[in-house]
């Protein structure tokens, strides 16, 4: 069995590396940079170093016997515009994994357009560092080519979970978990920033972790979901006293001012007189409310 890559920068990289040391005997790799004066000597080192053979086109690369998978590794934002330079020399019953950040859209318009060649897709998005992993990075998949990736990549140590046979669904779940993934360390800098600007960062820190290591990070969750439900409008006005304060001190109050905003229209809903003023159980309730309120507003207008 072949493994090909198109697209050999970090990711390709170090997935070769473990793969090779599980027994992987041949993988090929072509990526657009290879003549690059910069980048290219380095992609033929990390080559030669990963023991992978390169070819100078796609066409080349997919041209050779016995390939049964191929992972295109490429920037989310030239995903589509890869596979449809791809699409005429790909074989058929080869499994296409597409491990870019695209989003669902993209990746059920790559399958959808692959279809033709007889190609199985499969969306695949990897939930870990690769350096610290490499091929045991847990991967979600989805596609009708999924159980066929499992079945042959599990057996060289590949963690691989099957998300659904719907394309696009691997990619919504790391998107969705990127909101809160990329959106807390921005959150966290501004908070930071502002207790250093007043020396009182011990404290500060001292007082959430205490908040936060008290419970598990699901029941926290469901405790300020539910909770700010029925007091969005409070903790919103609360908020206008750290941005002032943080405008006042001349530091960007961005992420305050998004979350004022998010409570303001959550206060706007009204789920306080919804809920009767009782905290609801369970995030889903809240979550639920808020698409019922949506979905009554848009009927209105």
């Amino acid at each position: 069995m072949k493994l090909g890559f198109i697209g050999f920068g970090e990711a390709a990289f170090e997935l070769s590396t473990g793969l090779k040391q599980e027994g992987l005997e041949t993988i090929c790799a072509h990526d657009v940079m290879l003549d690059h004066p910069t980048f290219g000597p380095q992609i033929k080192e990390r080559a030669r170093q990963a023991q992978v053979e390169l070819e100078y086109t796609p066409k080349s690369l997919l041209m050779r016997k016995d390939l049964a998978i191929l992972i295109v590794a490429v920037p989310a934002n030239k995903a589509y515009e890869v596979s449809n330079s791809l699409k005429p020399y790909l074989g058929k019953e080869l499994i296409y994994i597409d491990v870019s950040a695209s989003t669902p859209d993209i990746k059920r318009k790559i399958s959808n357009s692959l279809k033709e060649r007889g190609v199985r897709f499969v969306d695949a998005s990897m939930m870990g560092p690769l350096p610290v992993y490499k091929h045991k990075v847990p991967i979600l998949a989805s596609g009708k080519g999924t159980d066929a990736f499992i079945d042959i990549m599990s057996q060289y140590g590949m963690d691989i979970s099957k998300v659904s046979e719907k394309p696009g669904d691997a990619s919504a779940v790391k998107l969705i978990r990127s909101i809160f993934m990329k959106g807390l360390p921005a959150l966290l800098v501004e908070m930071l920033e502002v207790a250093h600007k007043f020396g009182v960062e011990d404290l500060v820190i001292s007082s959430i972790s205490e908040t936060m290591n008290s419970k598990s990070f699901e029941e926290t969750m469901n405790r300020l979901v539910t909770g700010t439900s029925i007091h969005a409008l409070r903790r919103s006005i609360e908020l206008e006293g750290s941005i002032e304060m943080l405008e006042s001190s001349n530091l960007s109050s961005l992420m305050s001012s998004a979350a004022k905003n998010k409570l303001q229209l959550l206060a706007e809903l009204n789920l306080k007189e919804k809920f009767q003023g009782k905290t609801p159980e369970n995030w889903l309730d809240v979550i639920m409310a808020f698409e019922d309120t949506n979905k009554k507003s848009s009927n209105i207008s």
